[in-house]
């Protein structure tokens, strides 16, 4: 067995079913039925990727979420029954990577499994002799580390926010429309709504921005999408 992934799903024979199939990948899996155990365990053990449902006894995955990310920037994949836009949006604004309505097949939660895991593990790869940074006015963007500082402070980003942010970095003075945004940082997702990008770039702002209702950095086209100013 090789990488661990976490399971918090408390429908037992769902969970029973998506570790079969992810064993037969040599992903080492681990089940958690209730919201407390689940988070207690994410937050604990060196979990690759967890794949967490909505509705749990306990703490709910809104709130799991949540409290990962204050900690963790691994791949999380919400699941959920509700189909509802809003339910989305609220789990990409907790800095979910990938959200997926009941029903789906287990081969395509392998697939975006390995999809969020390769991608992942390329892009905090350490066998980069040299670390690739971005500086712009007192923000410091360390792509080979995936950390970020706002003069001199290092301030926490989840993996989506902190693609997102080192695009528009990487193209300064450029506007680039929400479409454009989701296609690059959304491009292994077949599920979304690139009012996802509209949370992010929330997101960023209050992590970068000295007031994020006037934004210094990312600026707001109206009609149009963002701009990285520099």
């Amino acid at each position: 067995m090789g990488t661990k992934i976490l399971i918090v799903e408390d429908e037992e024979e769902i969970a029973e079913l998506e570790k079969d199939y992810l064993e037969v990948s040599d992903y080492e899996v681990v089940i958690e039925n209730d919201g407390q155990a689940g988070l207690q365990r994410a937050l604990e053990e060196d979990f690759k990727l967890i794949i967490l449902d909505l509705m749990l006894p306990g703490v709910d995955g809104f709130e799991i979420c949540k409290k990962v990310r204050e900690s963790k920037n691994i791949p999380i994949i919400m699941v959920s029954a509700k189909k509802e836009d809003i339910d989305k949006i609220r789990g990409f604004g907790l800095g979910a990577d990938d959200y997926m309505t009941k029903p789906f097949s287990p081969s395509e939660l392998v697939a975006r499994v390995k999809a969020h895991l390769t991608r992942y593990e390329r892009l905090v790869g350490t066998n980069v002799k040299e670390n690739n940074i971005i500086e712009i006015r007192g923000i410091k963007i360390d792509k080979t580390a995936r950390r970020v500082y706002v003069n001199g402070e290092e301030k926490l980003f989840t993996s989506k926010e902190f693609d997102l942010l080192a695009f528009l970095a990487e193209n300064p003075n450029r506007v680039l429309s929400k479409a454009d945004l989701f296609r690059e940082i959304w491009d292994l997702e077949s599920v979304g709504d690139i009012a996802t990008v509209t949370v992010h770039i929330k997101k960023i702002r209050e992590k970068i921005e000295f007031d994020s209702s006037k934004p210094q950095y990312i600026e707001t086209i109206w009609g149009v999408g963002y701009r990285f100013k520099v």
